[in-house]
């Protein structure tokens, strides 16, 4: 058979001709052969593979090889032994030199059909020895790669122990001699992908070895620290520094600036080419590292070496600006440089010849993120140029090139040049890298700031804090599904079990970030809060009518009810995918059944009485602020333009957010105003009143009455008619500044009750009319609208004048003839606050209630004493017997720390631009009432936290092995360090870094997650 083959790759015959008789020869390798036969088409087929004249006979070779080694598998055996592989790795093939790719690919193609062999175990030992010394003769880009790739493969071949440790270290040393001298792009693109498989080789090692890492880190400083003049190290080992765990850059960063063994010009060169990688075109977190170098540096005052470095690269990092594949790292060093080197203008004047053309250059280019980019430069420069003031001969074309540019403001640019010079670094190198210490002692995990998204960490606290709400997501069977639901289940298991500190919601984030959002700038919490309530909302309707098409597909069921273990069945999971929320006799999703209520809106007209309603659904109301001073004798005249009250309620059920015509409300600048010091502050229930409060349409705001079929006076009443389980209050603290054109902020305190009461009216058929006699929200006369207007004011309550009644859930019939009041409690959950003066910047943080009971009940409603009006919100506490004030846990992005109630209600007094935004109060259930087929109705108030299902729990059990092993890294880390290193990586010895993004009550922090301040207005 071998000399059939022989003489056929030989011959004249046509391709086709010798393929039909190769699959011949492949076919007969079925049949018996003798050994003698084997051996002769395996020598054949090795000498075509590695000596072939063409790529045919190679192919050739490799086909019949693979089909006779696996149908006669002991005589491969015998053939590719480990003195043949070590012969192959040693001498070579024939004239085929040993260094040559051909080898490695073949010897890689025989270990595939031998993995099952015993004898294998003999080729990798030997495969460890040989692949070592490879290495340390320095082999080729194209040579490492193929090598990389055996050893991904067959990690058996790896060398383990001291001969790993050194076989990394002579790795990195001979990525630091690659070179590549080639121009044309196809030939480029090779070389990046053959050093990007060496790199991912010690990756990996780094991985599965973690004792390999810092002896590599030790080797790729002492190459870039190299001070010899004929040694040049390759911008290869840039690929190098992705594959370094960014928690260790705090580490690793202290130890070289403050090792007394590494000297000054070491220093410098290891700085010089770390700057020298932003041009590597596949690197990431290089410009991360060459920061956290910078900043190092300052923080020990070698400014020596510093200035040295910016006047000789300062012009390098600019250049890389005109390559996109580089240019936001290096915009980020080039940043960092020019605003820290603040001693003289001489960096910024090297650099500012290039400046007009690289404007122009973006302005023209067409890249969908120049424009961006194009902003942060001229920001950038707008810095440099008001603190080097003085030079107009220099600057002038500067500014006429970017003159339709935002200019920032001149607190902004001083803000930022004092926080980046030299002088104000500390030793906290890498705020938002830094290794994270353990749990706080409350046990509750915070949430990692991703660059300002201290908006959507307040609102994931607040509804983890929901404590009904938490449990049913986390009892829902969601195995298999990739919905918005299952990564909020996944979000809140982790910050219920994960052994971390601070859990990073990058997935969430991704998922549930408004479409209109910008990735790290500051957005509205409450708004982001009605998108992600809406999207659930809608997703799950979806998935019900999807359910309802398909009635074989099984539905989505709670695990409370029918799967207490949390386990399902292979069909179940099977159908998993397709799986949608169960539906409730009332066809109501969770967030209905959580957050929905209703309203009643009617209208009557004053001139015949005719009233008009209409049913709407909301998820949260929004207060205005009344207004300071409302006139006693005007409340008959009282029109729009003096109560801006809002209903906000979010697109759940179709409901509205904009006003119908003709009732439009004044702009919300009018509540922009200043409290009478005289008065006590206003309270919530003082603005749950306003909103509730009857409103008058007059004038231009008149109403058009259908039976008068004229514009008539007319009073507008809000009722609500179904209590949600939580009531969630968004107090409208943004106001619009028609001059500035923007949202100011309104700072009047708000008592906030730790329980309160709503007026919650028995629903009543709709009517387009009624007569006066007979209608529910039928007014005596106008004088019950200046008897609301001193309701306002909680100071000039005159109780003597009014009836005092305690209603403990009893439905009563005021004595205007009204439909039904039901006084609902409830009772304080959580707060998110807000610290600014403007919706555009500033932080956000939250307060919590923390359930420590088995049950998850609140307190119940007669452990506080409440004054009560009917039909309007009242609540009083005594802090002596109010069990809810305890229990109180503040929640800071990555901080979560105990607090007190009276913190809650004190903030605003010691820090006056911190206020109450967001609120949610959840529903007390009273002995022997279920309010409106709510939660506690539905069976849907859980006795306590459901069993984690598998799929949630393995996803838990692997973060955790992963946080220990990096607990492990930083302890080897800890371990391994040595005074008289050249670099021994010396642990920071300080845990109270602070976290990214977070910041105190204050205000304070910073949330950009990153070193470059540039576009760091908000916190």
């Amino acid at each position: 058979m071998d000399k059939i083959l022989e003489g056929l790759v030989s011959s004249d015959h046509s391709i086709p001709v010798k393929k039909a008789i190769v699959k011949k020869v492949v076919e007969a390798a079925e049949k018996e052969v003798t050994e003698e036969q084997c051996q002769a088409l395996f020598t054949l087929t090795t000498r075509l593979i590695l000596l072939g004249e063409d790529a045919f006979q190679k192919q050739i070779g490799f086909q019949v090889l693979e089909a006779y080694a696996r149908y006669h598998r002991p005589e491969f055996e015998r053939f590719f032994n480990k003195d043949f592989v070590l012969s192959l790795l040693q001498q070579g093939y024939g004239q085929l030199d040993r260094k040559d790719p051909a080898v490695i690919d073949y010897i890689h193609c025989c270990l595939r059909l031998l993995i099952s062999c015993p004898s294998v175990l003999e080729i990798f030992g030997v495969i460890q020895v040989e692949v070592l010394r490879m290495v340390c003769e320095r082999p080729e880009p194209v040579l490492c790669a193929r090598l990389s790739t055996l050893l991904s493969d067959f990690l058996q071949c790896i060398p383990r122990d001291k001969s790993g440790v050194l076989f990394c270290q002579q790795l990195v040393r001979t990525i630091s001699y690659f070179h590549c001298f080639a121009n044309q792009e196809r030939e480029l693109r090779e070389y990046v992908g053959q050093v990007t498989k060496v790199s991912t080789l010690l990756q990996n090692i780094w991985k599965t070895e973690p004792a390999t890492l810092l002896p590599s880190l030790q080797e790729v400083f002492a190459i870039i620290s190299s001070t010899d003049p004929s040694f040049d190290p390759s911008i290869a080992l840039a690929s190098l520094v992705q594959h370094i765990p960014v928690q260790m850059i705090t580490v690793l960063i202290k130890s070289l600036t403050t090792d007394q063994n590494v000297r000054d010009a070491s220093m410098t060169k290891a700085l010089c080419r770390m700057i020298d990688w932003l041009s590597w075109p596949l690197a990431h977190h290089v410009d991360t590292w060459v920061i956290a170098l910078l900043k190092g540096l300052a923080a020990v005052q070698k400014f020596t070496i510093l200035i040295d470095v910016t006047l000789l690269k300062i012009e390098l990092v600019f250049s890389r600006l005109w390559y996109p594949i580089v240019r936001q790292g290096a915009l980020a060093v080039l940043s960092h440089m020019l605003l820290s080197f603040q001693h003289s203008p001489e960096a910024f004047h090297l650099v500012v010849p290039h400046v007009v053309h690289l404007v122009q250059s973006l302005r023209t280019d067409g890249l969908p993120t120049s424009k961006a980019f194009l902003l942060q430069f001229t920001e950038l420069i707008h810095c440099m140029m008001y603190q080097y003031s003085g030079f107009p001969d220099l600057y002038d074309h500067i500014l006429e090139a970017i003159k339709d540019l935002t200019k920032p403001a001149e607190e902004k640019i001083k803000l930022v040049l004092n926080q980046s010079a030299w002088t104000s670094q500390s030793n906290s190198f890498a705020s938002g890298l830094q290794r994270q210490a353990g749990k706080s002692e409350t046990g509750k995990t915070g949430l990692v700031n991703l660059g300002n998204t201290c908006y959507m960490n307040s609102i994931i606290q607040t509804l983890f804090m929901a404590t009904d709400f938490r449990r049913h997501v986390l009892s829902l069977n969601l195995n298999g599904s990739n919905t918005l639901m299952k990564k909020l289940q996944l979000l809140f298991a982790f910050l219920a079990h994960t052994q971390r500190a601070a859990y990073a919601p990058r997935n969430f984030l991704e998922a549930s970030r408004p479409p209109w959002f910008n990735m790290g700038s500051q957005q509205d919490c409450s708004e982001y809060l009605r998108f992600l309530l809406d999207r659930l909302h809608e997703e799950e309707k979806t998935l019900q009518v999807l359910e309802s098409a398909k009635p074989n597909i099984s539905s989505l069921v709670d695990t409370s009810s029918n799967n207490t273990t949390g386990a399902t069945s292979a069909e179940e999971q099977e159908e998993s995918h397709l799986t949608a929320a169960e539906p409730k006799p009332d066809g109501r999703t969770l967030i209905e059944r959580t957050f929905g209520g209703k309203l009643i809106t009617g209208i009557r007209c004053m001139q015949c009485n005719c009233i008009s309603k209409k049913e709407e659904p909301f998820t949260d109301l929004s207060l205005a602020f009344c207004p300071s001073a409302i006139p006693q004798e005007s409340s008959q005249t009282q029109g729009p333009a003096e109560e801006p009250r809002v209903l906000c309620q979010g697109s759940v059920n179709g409901g509205s957010e904009v006003p119908e015509p003709g009732l439009a409300k004044a702009p919300a600048s009018n509540v922009n105003f200043v409290p009478v010091t005289n008065e006590p502050p206003l309270s919530v229930p003082d603005l749950v009143n306003y909103f509730l409060a009857p409103e008058i349409l007059d004038e231009d705001n008149a109403y058009f009455c259908e039976k008068c079929s004229s514009l008539q006076r007319a009073e507008r009443t809000m009722k609500v008619v179904s209590a949600p389980e939580y009531l969630i209050l968004t107090l409208l603290r943004f106001a619009y500044d028609a001059k500035c054109h923007i949202r100011r902020k309104i700072l009047d305190n708000v008592t906030i009750p730790p329980l309160m009461r709503l007026p919650v009216h028995a629903s009543s058929s709709p009517a387009l009319c009624s007569s006066s006699t007979s209608s529910p929200l039928q007014v005596d006369s106008p004088d019950s609208s200046e008897n609301l207007a001193k309701k306002l004011k909680p100071s000039q309550k005159d109780e003597e004048e009014e009836e005092k009644v305690r209603i403990d859930g009893v439905e009563e019939i005021n004595r205007l003839g009204e439909m039904p009041v039901q006084s609902v409690p409830y009772v304080l959950s959580s707060v998110v606050m807000h610290s600014g003066v403007s919706s555009e910047s500033g932080h956000y943080y939250s307060y919590g209630h923390n359930i420590n009971g088995a049950d998850g009940t609140q307190h119940p409603a007669n452990h506080f004493t409440i004054k009560e009006e009917t039909g309007s919100v009242q609540a009083e506490c005594s802090l002596s017997t109010c069990s809810a004030l305890s229990d109180w846990l503040l929640f800071n992005d990555s901080r979560v720390t105990f607090t007190s109630f009276q913190s809650v209600q004190n903030i605003t007094n010691r820090f006056p631009k911190d206020t109450a935004y967001v609120l949610m109060y959840r529903k007390q259930e009273q002995p022997g009432q279920n309010l409106n087929g709510g939660l506690m109705a539905n069976g849907m108030r859980l006795s306590a936290e459901p069993p984690l299902q598998k799929e949630l729990l393995d996803a838990i059990i692997k973060d955790n092995k992963l946080y220990l092993q990096e607990q492990e890294l930083n302890a080897r880390t800890q371990a391994l360090q040595a005074p008289s290193s050249s670099c021994s990586f010396r642990p920071n010895g300080s845990d109270d870094n602070n976290p990214p993004g977070s910041c105190g009550p204050s205000g304070g922090g910073g949330g950009g997650g990153g070193f470059n301040t540039i576009s760091r207005l908000v916190f």
